[in-house]
C-alpha cells in the first residue's frame, strides 16, 4: 500500500528511518546497486523526499502503527 513520508529519523544505528502517514517507520537507505536513493545522504535531499510514496509493507500486513 502506497504511503506518504512525513518526518524523517536516525535509528540507534545511524540508519535513516522514514516515518509514514499511517505511522509506520521504514528503513531508506542508499545502497547501490540494490537500492538507489541519493537523496538520503543529504538534508536537503531528505527534505525534497517529504511527500514522496513509498510501499507499506507493514500496512498490507494490517500491522498497528510503530
Amino acid at each position: 500500500m502506497k504511503r506518504k513520508i512525513v518526518s524523517f529519523h536516525q535509528d540507534h544505528e545511524q540508519h535513516w528511518v522514514a516515518r509514514l502517514d499511517c505511522g509506520h517507520d521504514q528503513h531508506v537507505r542508499h545502497n547501490p546497486p540494490w537500492t538507489n536513493r541519493p537523496w538520503v545522504v543529504t538534508p536537503e535531499g531528505r527534505a525534497t523526499a517529504l511527500g514522496l510514496e513509498l510501499d507499506c509493507k507493514k500496512c498490507d500486513e494490517g500491522r498497528p502503527p510503530d
